[in-house]
């Protein structure tokens, strides 16, 4: 970022009542300003208490926008906003002062806002109430996150299993999703150590067990449960007491006694001490002063893809905490995290799980180690530094060959297929001081001619991806002083359009290797000076997810067609590993043939792939063991069940699947196709297959892990979206 960007934020919460999603405000604002942006937190609600407000109204950039105190809106009263209301005062508010950014939270608030179409492209939408399993995912549902995600600029996901959801069943989400879940502050007090790192102070002190919850008080949160936990302790010999913190109730119809009942178990069980609604701060001093942290909830919580803020908090805090043993939490503290609350997550189950923290010592801290650790991958810091590098991708810094023009440089793009220029586009569209337009040909030989003549006659520089006939045509209708800058990929070389460019009306033809580059010049007789190899793109910050269980003895492929992909080599692989080991298995992400209708044309492939197919339904060492993939733009998520990408092609131009592997924390294994060892590491390359099963077996978890970094090392240094877009910046804007 090379200046100060504004955003706006409005989550569709009261910020009077402290719940995890008014804390999600208070700490979005928080990290927002660390991270040097001004931020205008809009208020849904007339303000009675400051809890939350107050220690945002002394941050550097922040501005706290109160609609119904400054009459922003007539008939607002002292009702909260509904999501019109909110839509209008936002739309209000961003013509007075135009924002970069809208940071939303809320899915019905989100399709309000996208219905009104007022701030396409500059939504950062932050979804949690979304379906969460396929049953839940209507078709109804599934089309208003399709609008969501087109409309938005980024999505914001609270944790990884929620993004891999989002992408497979939204595919415009990909490539939009970023994480940013919850983040805590550091403690600005003294912490008790309960974990080990110095003087644990073990046993615990005399008196009573002091448990602590903090948050909203609902049924499935098990909170009036919760308050007979001192008695059942008690008839465990464990003294005990239960210290509550906040103000919100639910009025919950599905348990219309609940409120009732609640706001009566606070105020009069035995045992039980209710600080009411604290700010923050004063709500964790409340809980550094207890032993263990309860984050236990009804089980048909278990399969939610959110993660607790007050888990993280109780962590900050040094609290070993009590909660269900689930994917997420499992994932958060280790399968062996010591007090999960065991069986059917009953009360007599959560009030065991307690016992045992105080009767095991050595239980008790490992786990508040496990939550302390937990909690410093989640601190406001951390959340300043995501959301910086965030915004310096999407509000890229203009190079100065750029800001120093007296107008916008003009960037015409053309080609029928600009699959592999996405991102760049997205890029340049970025870029301070760029003017970018698209001339999209609907197939490889047609377009509108006027609409080419038009972006030839507009622009300073064209860009044509794939030397073909929007390469043949751009060539013969250059506007002088203009740039023409043309990408070949390899097919090009087996087709007349080379031949037809008018190559002294071309500036630069960029390559995507250092092969096909000397071969372009071999076949064309192109000038040296004119032929520029700048690698394919590799989204890392993307692609770079945590591995599944299970990855490390999974190989991929991705794209099997046409039948020079040699899939049948791969199954070589696949038959030789499962000799030694039937943990191994292969997954396939792309179209069948047969979709390809100049590939299945072909009787010579339609046997290879009859060959395949049919030795994998005969192979017992095949049987089961592969899975075709559908074929789709969420290959990150793909990625993460992915251990070994593999690349075993008779010919390839750069052939991506390795690097994006390599991305996710694979390790690619590569058959010496021509060039394969100028674009990678010849450590990756093998002589056959037989050299490749040896090399995958040979490694071991341990060793695995190990390739796996360096790989990963190695794309980033080499092929990152960053660095090659940087290349291209320097091509556009060269006199």
């Amino acid at each position: 970022m090379s200046r100060t960007l504004r955003a706006l934020v409005y989550g569709d919460v009261d910020l009077n009542l402290i719940d995890g999603s008014a804390v999600w405000a208070q700490s979005t604002v928080q990290a927002l300003s660390r991270a040097g942006c001004e931020a205008r937190l809009v208020l849904k609600s007339p303000v009675r208490t400051g809890r939350l407000t107050d220690p945002l109204a002394e941050l550097p950039g922040v501005t706290l926008v109160h609609p119904h105190e400054e009459r922003l809106l007539p008939g607002l009263a002292d009702r909260p906003m509904s999501a019109v209301q909110a839509s209008a005062v936002l739309t209000r508010l961003d013509e007075e002062e135009p924002c970069d950014l809208l940071v939303l939270r809320g899915r019905r608030l989100v399709t309000r806002i996208v219905a009104d179409g007022v701030f396409d492209g500059r939504i950062w939408a932050y979804l949690t109430d979304i379906p969460q399993s396929a049953a839940e995912m209507t078709e109804a549902a599934r089309a208003d996150l399709v609008r969501i995600a087109e409309a938005s600029h980024r999505l914001l996901c609270q944790t990884e299993e929620l993004r891999c959801l989002l992408e497979t069943w939204v595919p415009e989400a990909c490539g939009k999703c970023v994480l940013s879940p919850p983040a805590v502050p550091e403690p600005d007090f003294p912490v008790p150590d309960r974990d080990g790192a110095g003087r644990p102070r073990d046993p615990l002190p005399h008196g009573p067990l002091r448990l602590v919850y903090t948050g909203k008080f609902a049924p499935r949160w098990n909170t009036l449960p919760m308050t007979r936990l001192p008695e059942l302790l008690a008839e465990r010999g464990v003294p005990a007491e239960l210290h509550t913190v906040g103000d919100k109730i639910h009025d919950d119809p599905g348990h219309p006694d609940f409120q009732a009942d609640m706001a009566r178990a606070l105020a009069a069980t035995p045992g039980v001490h209710h600080h009411g609604g604290q700010p923050r701060e004063e709500a964790m001093r409340i809980a550094a002063g207890c032993d263990v942290g309860l984050g236990w909830r009804d089980p048909v919580l278990d399969s939610s893809l959110e993660l607790s803020t007050k888990v993280l908090e109780f962590g900050a805090l040094g609290l070993p905490v009590v909660l269900n043993r689930t994917p997420a939490h499992e994932a958060l503290l280790g399968t062996d995290y010591p007090l999960f609350v065991p069986g059917r997550a009953a009360l007599e189950d959560a009030a065991d799980a307690v016992a045992r923290a105080v009767r095991e010592p050595e239980a008790r801290r490992l786990a508040a180690y496990r939550c302390r650790e937990a909690a410093r991958h989640h601190t406001l810091d951390g959340a300043a530094a995501r959301w910086r590098a965030h915004l310096g991708r999407a509000f890229p810094a203009a190079p100065g060959e750029v800001t120093a023009r007296q107008r916008p440089l003009r960037v015409g793009v053309a080609g029928h297929d600009l699959k592999f220029l996405t991102r760049l586009l997205d890029h340049f569209r970025a870029l301070p001081g760029l003017d970018v337009r698209v001339d999209a040909w609907p197939a490889l030989a047609r377009h509108d001619p006027d609409a080419s003549r038009e972006l030839a006659d507009w622009a300073d520089v064209v860009v044509v991806e794939w030397c073909g006939p929007a390469a043949v045509w751009y060539s013969r209708h250059k506007r002088r002083g203009s740039r023409l800058i043309v990408r070949l990929h390899r097919f090009e070389l087996d087709a007349p359009w080379p031949g037809q460019v008018d190559i002294d009306a071309v500036d630069r033809v960029v390559c995507v290797s250092p092969y096909y580059a000397r071969r372009t010049r071999e076949l064309t007789g192109w000038p040296e000076s004119k032929v520029v190899v700048v690698p394919n793109w590799v989204d890392t910050d993307q692609l770079d997810r945590p591995k599944a269980p299970g990855a490390h003895h999974r190989l991929g492929m991705i794209g099997i067609a046409p039948s020079r992909k040699r899939l049948d080599l791969g199954l070589d692989v696949l038959e030789a590993l499962r000799a030694r080991d039937r943990r191994w298995h292969l997954s396939v992400k792309s179209k069948p043939p047969w979709e390809y209708w100049w590939i299945w044309n072909k009787p010579e492939e339609r046997a290879h792939y009859d060959a395949v197919l049919r030795r994998m339904q005969t192979s017992p060492l095949l049987e089961g063991a592969v899975v075709f993939d559908t074929f789709g733009p969420d290959v990150a998520g793909w990625l993460r069940r992915v251990g070994h990408v593999l690349s075993t092609s008779d010919d390839e131009s750069f052939h991506l699947a390795p690097a994006e592997g390599m991305a996710s924390g694979a390790v690619p294994s590569l058959l010496p196709w021509p060039g394969a060892d100028e674009i990678y590491d010849q450590r990756w390359i093998h002589d056959d297959p037989v050299a490749m099963t040896e090399a995958i077996a040979a490694l071991g978890e341990d060793g695995w892990r190990s390739a796996a970094e360096v790989a990963r090392t190695q794309v980033r240094e080499g092929f990152s979206l960053d660095r090659v877009a940087e290349t291209w910046t320097e091509l556009l804007v060269a006199r």
